[in-house]
């Protein structure tokens, strides 16, 4: 099976990408799901699942036999079924989802349209699985200035070098209107779109710094590919953008978010 684009920077596992993205990705779940229109009785399906995320809130809304989870990445796939094994995880790819038409009444994508190679044809699939009247929404984090923690890193690696691959420039959907675009260009109607917000606290500078050194996605593949002093210089960069924290101190993360209906 060939990896989805952007999967080859999530090989590592659940644990890893929680201390980096999760503690933002499990509040942007509950935030995500609330806007979608999740209630009892629905069957999901959690497109670009990596370790469970948005599975397991899914799973706590409807009930794990009533949620569906898909990701390219075999590493979250194991993780995944893992932490929640009353639930269908299977290996896939957004644009060709191992699903029959009309099996759900929603589809989500949380943090995913942009790593996808074919963003039209990931939303024509989630559109093809879910029953007409049925939703399907995506979010992804706001790169302009949004996501304090990538805000961040990228200033500091631009800092350095100029030629840093600026995920605040390179990443897609990541500005104002681009999923609800997205949305209605692939046929979905009354498409609402909104943005939300979350925070994450940590204990001290080491702890998030970890995180990119845990070499998750993009901007986790570029700190682990420098040299022990770009990685020191970096580090500094980070510290001064946050605040040069002395102890415990929060980011928020801000997404962008759209939803709409099946026809």
């Amino acid at each position: 099976m060939d990896q989805a684009e952007g999967a080859r920077t999530f090989a590592a596992g659940g644990d890893a990408y929680d201390s980096f993205m999760g503690r933002y990705s499990r509040p942007l779940a509950e935030r995500f799901v609330d806007v979608s229109g999740v209630g009892s009785g629905l069957t999901a399906l959690d497109v670009g699942c990596g370790p469970g995320a948005l599975t397991g809130v899914l799973a706590a809304r409807l009930g794990p036999e009533s949620v569906a989870a898909v990701d390219p990445s075999p590493p979250f796939v194991t993780a995944c079924a893992a932490r929640h094994p009353d639930v269908d995880v299977r290996a896939g790819r957004a644009e060709d989802l191992p699903f029959a038409d009309d099996t759900f009444d929603l589809a989500l994508a949380q943090l995913v349209l942009h790593f996808v190679t074919d963003a039209p044809a990931a939303v024509a699939e989630m559109a093809r699985v879910v029953r007409p009247g049925g939703t399907v929404g995506a979010c992804v984090w706001d790169f302009a200035d949004g996501m304090q923690l990538l805000a961040a890193y990228w200033a500091a690696a631009v800092e350095l070098d100029p030629t840093a691959p600026d995920e605040r420039a390179a990443m897609r959907f990541g500005r104002p209107g681009e999923i609800a675009e997205l949305l209605t260009a692939g046929g979905l109607l009354d498409v609402d779109d909104q943005m939300l917000t979350v925070e994450s606290a940590y204990a001290d500078f080491g702890e998030l710094w970890a995180g990119f050194l845990a070499g998750i996605g993009p901007a986790g593949a570029h700190a682990t590919s420098r040299t022990p002093d770009e990685q020191r210089r970096l580090a500094e960069g980070v510290f001064r953008r946050v605040g040069s924290p002395a102890g415990e101190f929060t980011l928020s993360a801000r997404a962008h978010c759209a939803v709409g209906r099946v026809p």
